[in-house]
């Protein structure tokens, strides 16, 4: 199989973890380029549209992971298939998979427009900051049906550990999208100036670019009969298999991410200030989680993997392996950030208030200083998802979620703390978590499930 890894009686080694991992981080990189252009644009406009774009992608995200938490369940299932090597099976799972998340994207377009006109003014306190969100936002959930189907083709070449198209694609993604907020946002050879409202139609172009590039390269590169996209018949028991394993994670995002999305509106009733300056410390925190991601993809694909060729007893060292892998990265990440935080808050600040800079280096050095902990329990909590036990990680991912809000509610609403104490939730969430899944793994009875 070109560009990927495959199972030995050893288990995987470290040089098969960055394999797989490196080319989903590349990707990750590219994609919040995308975010972190629109950002870097965005401030040369005004404060109140860079902070309107980082809610508004919060807001997107939350609904998105719907469609995420579907996907990840279709990349379990086809990791196991293909650690089974019954390959033929994977194709249907692909396309019944886009089939379906069309159907939950177009649920999400109507949904969703409806809260951004009726229900989200009545929760922020900023007029001019919901109009800049709505601009936004109006044009961005097209992209749910695109990105849709970009997450199916993404949770195949996972499942399948043939990741290095997810860079290729990325960057064209992020290619297209810097174009795009260059020409829109501003008005550029001869477009109309938009502002923020073109950084949202930017990003669905990206997206439209990246369904186009994934056909097309699909088309040339894979064997569509060795993988069954040649003999496809609709069974709505396909989709009944992926939504058994899915519709745990599915509920487990959305929560997650709304919670998240609970948070950055909480804290935009401090001010819009306190908000901007969350915005920045947003875009560092997903750039922090690209390698964590990445190598908790990893670590769920390669689970998957090793449990579908039975051999479990290699489960916890492979975890261990990659757990090694990010606490080595977030170290140096830590080391780079940590040096040089007013210089690299100084690439994306707003232009309109240079005083945001040295305001936003107490937050960010709280994240930072939390990075080893979420990069430890990114991957372990990813592993129990790998194992097809996604009722167990929503059962640990809600209890984690009552103490995260509890605490949240505590110091962001009740305390009105400053930016800078607010992030300290990110200590109650990921020390939480990596604790409930440790002792998952340790005490559990995971190891014979089926899928």
């Amino acid at each position: 199989m070109a560009n990927s890894v495959q199972l030995t009686a050893k288990g995987y080694s470290y040089k098969d973890i960055w394999k797989v991992s490196i080319p989903i981080m590349l990707g990750l990189l590219a994609q919040n380029i995308v975010q972190i252009t629109a950002t870097v644009f965005l401030g040369q406009v005004g404060e109140v549209e860079q902070s309107a774009s980082g809610l508004a992608g919060i807001y997107y995200i939350a609904f998105f992971t719907l469609c995420f938490g579907f996907s990840i369940g279709g990349q379990i299932m086809i990791s196991r298939r293909n650690g089974e090597q019954d390959y033929k099976r994977i194709g249907s799972i692909v396309i019944q998979g886009v089939i379906f998340l069309e159907v939950l994207a177009l649920v999400l377009f109507s949904g969703s427009s409806l809260m951004l006109r009726h229900v989200l003014p009545n929760f922020m306190e900023s007029q001019a900051v919901y109009e800049a969100v709505d601009s936004y936002l109006s044009w961005r959930i097209f992209g749910f049906f695109f990105a849709s189907i970009n997450v199916m083709f993404r949770a195949f070449y996972v499942g399948i550990a043939r990741t290095p198209v997810l860079t290729m694609n990325a960057i064209v993604m992020a290619v297209v999208n810097f174009i795009g907020d260059y020409v829109l946002i501003f008005g550029n050879f001869g477009f109309p100036e938009l502002g923020i409202a073109g950084a949202g139609m930017a990003a669905v172009i990206s997206e439209i670019a990246s369904v186009l590039f994934f056909v097309i390269y699909t088309f040339k590169t894979v064997d569509l009969k060795k993988y069954g996209f040649t003999r496809m018949r609709f069974k709505i028991s396909i989709i009944k298999n992926i939504l058994s394993i899915s519709s745990f994670t599915m509920v487990q995002y959305l929560i997650s991410m709304s919670t998240w999305f609970i948070f950055f509106m909480a804290v935009e009733q401090h001010s819009a200030r306190a908000l901007a300056i969350t915005n920045i410390v947003r875009n560092f925190y997903m750039l922090f989680f690209i390698p964590m991601n990445a190598l908790a993809t990893t670590a769920n694909t390669l689970v998957g993997n090793t449990m579908g060729a039975g051999n479990v007893k290699d489960v916890i060292p492979l975890i261990k392996r990659i757990c090694t892998l990010s606490l080595s990265v977030i170290v140096i990440v830590m080391l780079v950030t940590g040096l040089g935080a007013e210089f690299w808050i100084s690439l994306i600040a707003s232009h309109e208030d240079l005083s945001l800079i040295p305001e936003s280096v107490g937050p960010l050095l709280v994240v930072v200083f939390a990075l080893p902990v979420c990069s430890l329990s990114t991957v372990v909590f990813n592993s129990i998802s790998g194992t097809g036990n996604t009722r167990a990680a929503l059962m640990l991912e809600m209890v984690t979620l009552v103490l995260y809000v509890g605490y949240m509610y505590w110091i962001v609403i009740y305390k009105q703390a400053p930016v800078a104490l607010c992030w300290t939730v990110e200590y109650v969430y990921w020390g939480s978590l990596l604790l409930f899944s440790f002792l998952y793994l340790r005490y559990a009875k995971w190891q014979d499930k089926k899928i």
